[in-house]
């Protein structure tokens, strides 16, 4: 039998790469999508020449470069500056006029990636005279994506469709006007970053950003199963003022979350909602699936399968021998 006709044996292996993940390095993805995750190790098995998932755990251990190689894998960069047009055109018609008239704007851009995104939100911001008095808070759990952010470099050839999403977006200026060419870059205007601050934030494992009027957070949660999804909902809902808007990505909603009630749907389409004032209850935040007796039976021999495995992954992160050992 091929040694990945067992799922049972390929999953609990990649249970352990996440534990192991989690214990050295402090990255916890373990209530990210399964098959979005199993791709990723995979794709880097492929390009290192590794056999078994067994193998991606040793390396991982012992070898950080390789660890920021998979950690790399694992973020996901499919960003453009004003990708899907229509949500910042929704932005600029329906958001930013509903929270004009605050002294000051606090806005969180949960996933930023390599800052497409947050800077797209600052162009708009500035033609709409609200930048000066707003401050972007972009975060990311990928320090190789936040330095791209940071810098505001971007490759040239992807610049054409950035200035037709922009203009489909209500630009109002030439897009040439936020950019330095360069031969084969693109530098982001300076002026854009003074009121941005870039910081580390693991979605899955880190806490709450206070007091904000907006929070964007788009295409990060499809990876995300249902109860980390939940997790994340709830750390927004505690991160933004009453009144303040959620915006998702296209294929997300709040609908199907514990958190459902604490918002208004302001556009269906665009998928931005509104905080309410519906209290939010403590039990939300600990609400557990049913485990049924099925389960149980099912999976005892996979739970103890996965402790042994953890007792010798235990022994190996303390360097000590094995059960086994001479």
């Amino acid at each position: 039998m091929d040694y990945y006709d067992n799922d049972d044996n390929e999953n609990l292996e990649v249970t352990l790469l996440l534990e192991a993940i989690n214990a050295k390095y402090g990255y916890d993805f373990r209530s990210y999508a399964r098959a979005s995750i199993k791709r990723r190790i995979k794709h880097r098995m492929s390009v290192s020449g590794i056999k078994k998932i067994t193998g991606v755990i040793e390396r991982v251990i012992y070898d950080r470069p390789f660890f920021m190689e998979l950690l790399g894998d694992f973020s996901i960069s499919t960003t453009e500056m004003f990708r899907d047009p229509d949500f910042f055109q929704a932005l600029r018609k329906t958001v930013f006029p509903a929270i004009q008239h605050l002294p000051f704007i606090k806005i969180w851009v949960a996933g930023c990636s390599t800052g497409e995104e947050v800077y797209s939100l600052a162009i708009i911001l500035r033609e709409e005279k609200l930048y000066d008095k707003t401050m972007i808070y972009a975060t990311d759990y990928s320090e190789k994506s936040l330095a791209t952010a940071k810098e505001g470099v971007y490759g040239i050839k992807p610049i054409k469709k950035y200035a037709a999403n922009y203009i489909h977006a209500g630009g109002i200026q030439s897009f040439s006007d936020y950019f330095t060419a360069k031969t084969d870059t693109a530098v982001i205007d300076q002026s854009l970053r003074q009121n941005m601050v870039f910081s580390i934030h693991n979605l899955a494992a880190d806490g709450v950003f206070g007091e904000m009027n907006l929070i964007l957070c788009r295409n990060v949660l499809i990876y995300f199963n249902r109860e980390l999804q939940d997790k994340v909902f709830g750390l927004f809902t505690e991160s933004l003022e009453e009144g303040g808007y959620l915006c998702l990505g296209s294929k997300e909603t709040i609908r199907l979350s514990a958190f459902s009630d604490n918002y208004d749907e302001v556009l269906k389409d665009e998928k931005i909602y509104r905080r309410n004032t519906t209290p939010v209850s403590d039990a939300k935040a600990n609400d557990k699936p049913v485990v049924t007796p099925e389960f149980v039976t099912k999976g005892g021999e996979l739970i103890r399968d996965v402790k042994a495995k953890m007792e010798e992954l235990d022994h190996l992160l303390r360097g000590l021998p094995g059960k086994d050992a001479v």
